[in-house]
């Protein structure tokens, strides 16, 4: 939202295309494989754990500080390439991401189903994901809803800390 629609779209053009990648390494059996190495997934949930605690202070500074949000910031030429690769490392570090993409194969395949059918799956729903998140990019980056989160940033900067604290209790609690 600080940043702009270009930025915003980089950003959700990575998520999007990490939740395609997500799906094609589905598709191939990675997901398969880290199942297999629980020690993996651990450490992954401990992160994500971890990381969300982080997110949770940095919005319980936020709030309590009452910092608005900057203004729109000068845009550099890499600045797209940055917000896509950030994108797509939060996407890829997302180990719930894994876990939805196991389930839609699971419902969306059956086992006697040839292969191309889980590639026009993987393909279908990565073109979802990458629309859903432009269409998101798109409208939170207008400037009456930017307008609007300035005036509740610290209500909702607060919902956030309190959200992601809960998130991570749960993962660091759940079962693999």
């Amino acid at each position: 939202m600080s940043r702009g629609r270009r930025e915003g779209k980089a950003l959700a053009l990575g998520v999007g295309t990490g939740s395609f990648l997500w799906g094609l390494l589905t598709l191939f059996g990675l997901t398969a494989l880290l199942t297999a190495y629980a020690a993996i997934l651990t450490v992954i949930k401990v992160a994500g754990a971890c990381y969300l605690l982080y997110l949770a202070f940095k919005a319980f500074r936020a709030a309590f500080k009452g910092t608005e949000m900057e203004a729109l910031a000068v845009r550099t030429k890499s600045g797209f390439w940055n917000y896509y690769r950030r994108g797509l490392i939060i996407q890829m570090t997302n180990p719930k991401a894994a876990f939805t993409w196991i389930a839609i194969l699971s419902l969306a395949m059956e086992q006697t189903a040839p292969f191309w059918a889980g590639g026009i799956v993987v393909v279908g729903t990565g073109i979802i994901s990458i629309l859903g998140h432009m269409a998101y990019a798109f409208v939170f980056s207008s400037t009456h809803m930017v307008n609007g989160y300035r005036k509740a940033q610290r209500w909702i900067d607060s919902a956030l800390g309190s959200f992601f604290t809960f998130a991570s209790y749960k993962i660091a609690n759940s079962d693999l």
